[in-house]
């Protein structure tokens, strides 16, 4: 079973959150390359059925699931259409109609449906009441109801959309440079509103206002008077709009580089890319199957649909991402070497920071273990400490963790001599040259199984393996030294070499902190007078406790005279250090060697936490919940369900954006004045900047949802900030 009884005395926070639905969008995406064909207009009926009209005829969707795109193809479903030559498709009462140069059609209503225009010309058409259509090609309109010609009249200029306000019980008409309204009562076509660059309209407000795009932005009108209300909305993700479309109460824009849904805050969710999207330029937008919205682009049909979850089974979709697809050799793991997001063709890869990466996976499956009893999240743990524990015994030096390991001939060693080496195994190798990162990472993780489980093999190992990390860095001066006797680039928290650092460079603070939560971890777990006698000495004897305490604020770029180190060091703010200070802080706090240390720790912990506030990331919000109740709950939980259920790395750019607001260069690399939702940024981990802006890999790897969200999502519950929904 679990143990839980630090699980009380831990919580000091009394915001909670209820873990109710909440609305989770993904893509379904279909892919159209078929040279020469171009796709025009998208609908789909009461029964589900999703059609596009392309320049060669109808198409639908085939195959298809999130994750495992589908294609669009020729739709022969009806054959008496196979040779038919249809120039417009529009939604009527839930279900589909088409336009050829003969006339208005459907094969709902018994197919009784055939109202006969009489322009072979024509080219696009709307539908009122009652199954009167307007329809118009270059020169003319003509209201038509059944067999009965209602009204005829020349045609505007240019004639780009018809649409029925069903509100006013008018027609729309858009020119490139004016919107005409038509009332079939009054027979009467008369403009409402001149402009230029006109692309697209709809009715929105339940037809009080009527929204017109164009290739600079977008204007409101008032329909009762026709006029403009304020000026042009140009603050928006992309100005040259190509569609505008009303969505259940949703204001929907196509332009030429995405989609993206008006908000009522005023900002906007921005569809761009290949996580959401087969193509940028948006070419249609119509309403799809179970409240999914249809975009159709130039390279094919995304779907893309909301679902009602809660964070609870978004946990579970993800922990069946990791299992399935990021476990090597126990290793929380990335999917490397994809062919365009297909999924099916990754391998699993190596990485300089397998033990981080999985010491933060292995940490998500103890608090999963402790707070739900779960017999899966248990097996989980012992096999990624499996995996860590051969980090120490497949190489010759004792206590030293490997980077990694992986069978012989898989890896070119001889590309990366200093870090892959044969083990005395000849069937495996390992990565050596270990750095500070793994080492937090492994101190963090062993900590919190010491702590919280009381399964006795899983426990003792923890301990074990903490207590042999630790005392090889205690002997070897205070470095992780390598297989040729060596200390390793970044594992040194030696005196000498920290408090040789500037007092602004981030590292002197970092080493100072990480290396005295390691040494009180240990002590906490193994009583060995060794780690405390070497914290105090460090902190009494060679400033480690001011350096610890140094406020975050003063964090910056090293002075003119210091080395070359220094300042590559300090050339601007490390998010890694945030990775390292957070993971750091759980023994920093929780292990502290009194009460007077420990209130001071708090304070230092909330300091650097009142520094990452602009950037939102649940996991630093979420670890602040362990020291007080003024941590930012609301930002973690929006982190958490902003998240994308797409963990691909596709190519993802903002940096074009007219909606956001730039910011001067800074030393902490924040970019703009507000960071973006996750789900509109690059894949990123917790050690990169979340204000960088463009990133990607087009498509060629996966990462696993274990550190990036499982993490923050289970301390959480861990912690009691987030219930299972079920309180």
């Amino acid at each position: 079973m679990v143990l839980s009884s630090c699980n009380a005395s831990a919580q000091e926070t009394t915001q909670a959150h209820s873990d109710t639905p909440f609305i989770q969008d993904y893509s379904i995406k279909y892919y159209f390359e078929q040279p020469g064909i171009t796709l025009h207009k998208v609908a789909s009926d009461r029964n589900g059925k999703i059609q596009v009209l392309g320049s060669d005829g109808l198409l639908h969707p085939r195959a298809g699931s999130f994750l495992y795109p589908g294609t669009l193809v020729t739709d022969g479903t009806h054959r008496p259409f196979a040779d038919k030559s249809f120039a417009d498709l529009i939604e009527y009462q839930q279900q589909l109609v088409y336009l050829d140069s003969e006339a208005a059609l459907s094969n709902a209503w018994a197919g009784r449906l055939f109202t006969i225009h009489g322009m072979p010309q024509a080219k696009l058409f709307a539908a009122g009441d009652d199954f009167s259509f307007l329809i118009g090609d270059e020169k003319e309109l003509k209201l038509i109801n059944g067999t009965e010609e209602l009204w005829r009249g020349s045609a505007p200029e240019g004639v780009l959309e018809i649409t029925y306000l069903p509100d006013s019980k008018q027609f729309g008409i858009l020119t490139p440079n004016a919107l005409f309204t038509f009332s079939p009562e009054q027979k009467e076509l008369k403009p409402l509103f001149e402009g230029a660059d006109f692309t697209s309209f709809d009715s929105v407000d339940s037809g009080t206002k009527i929204v017109i795009a164009t290739s600079k932005g977008y204007l409101v009108i008032d329909r009762s008077t026709g006029n403009r209300e304020g000026e042009m909305v140009t603050s928006v993700p992309v100005p040259e709009l190509t569609k505008v479309k009303e969505i259940d109460g949703h204001v929907w824009f196509g332009s030429t580089n995405g989609a993206f849904m008006a908000r009522d805050d005023g900002k906007y969710n921005y569809y761009q890319g290949e996580r959401w999207l087969p193509g940028n330029r948006v070419i249609d937008i119509a309403r799809g199957p179970d409240n999914s919205v249809l975009i159709l682009t130039d390279n094919g049909l995304a779907q893309i649909c909301f679902k009602e979850i809660t964070l609870q089974d978004k946990a579970l979709f993800f922990e069946e991402q990791v299992r399935l697809r990021h476990i090597r050799n126990g290793f929380n793991s990335s999917l490397s070497g994809m062919e365009k997001g297909d999924l099916s063709t990754g391998y699993l890869s190596d990485s300089d920071n397998d033990g981080l990466w999985t010491s933060m996976y292995l940490a998500s499956q103890v608090y999963r273990y402790v707070v739900t009893g779960s017999e899966e999240a248990l097996q989980n743990c012992i096999e990624s400490l499996d995996a860590m524990e051969r980090l120490y015994t497949i190489n010759p030096v004792p206590g030293f963790p490997s980077r990694s390991f992986e069978r012989s001939g898989y890896i070119d060693i001889l590309s990366d001599p200093d870090r892959w080496q044969h083990s005395e195994d000849p069937e495996w190798d390992w990565k050596a040259t270990t750095s500070s990162d793994e080492a937090i990472g492994h101190a963090y993780v062993f900590g919190v199984i010491a702590e919280l489980m009381d399964e006795g093999p899983v426990r003792d190992k923890a301990i074990r393996l903490l207590d042999e990390m630790m005392q090889h860095i205690v002997d070897n001066d205070l470095y992780l030294v390598d297989y040729d006797g060596q200390p390793t680039t970044w594992a040194r928290w030696n005196p000498e070499y920290v408090n040789a650092l500037p007092v602004q460079v981030g590292d002197r603070k970092l080493n100072s902190s990480n290396i005295v939560a390691m040494l009180q971890t240990a002590y906490h777990f193994t009583n060995k007078e060794i780690y405390k006698e070497t914290a105090f000495d460090l902190m009494e004897n060679h400033g480690y406790l001011e350096n610890l305490m140094r406020p975050i604020g003063e964090i910056g770029p090293a002075p003119e005279d210091a080395s070359d180190w220094a300042k590559m060091l300090s050339g601007s703010w490390n998010h890694s250090d945030d990775e390292m200070y957070f993971l750091g802080y759980w023994g920093l706090y929780r292990y502290a060697f009194n009460d007077s240390l420990k209130e001071m720790f708090r304070e230092t912990i909330i300091e650097h936490w009142e520094f990452e506030r602009p950037e939102k990331d649940g996991l630093w919000n979420i670890f602040t919940a362990m020291v007080s109740d003024q941590f930012d709950l609301d930002e973690a939980i929006w982190y958490l369900q902003e998240y994308p259920l797409d963990l691909i790395n596709w190519d993802v750019v903002n940096s074009h954006r007219q909606d956001i607001k730039p910011i001067p260069e800074n030393f902490r690399q924040q970019t703009i004045e507000e960071v973006l939702p996750p789900d509109e940024l690059p894949i990123r981990r917790h050690n990169a900047n979340r204000f960088g802006l463009d990133r990607g890999s087009g498509g060629r790897s996966e990462s696993s949802a274990g550190d990036i969200w499982l993490l923050p999502y289970w301390l959480g519950r861990y912690l009691e900030v987030i219930d299972d929904g079920n309180e």
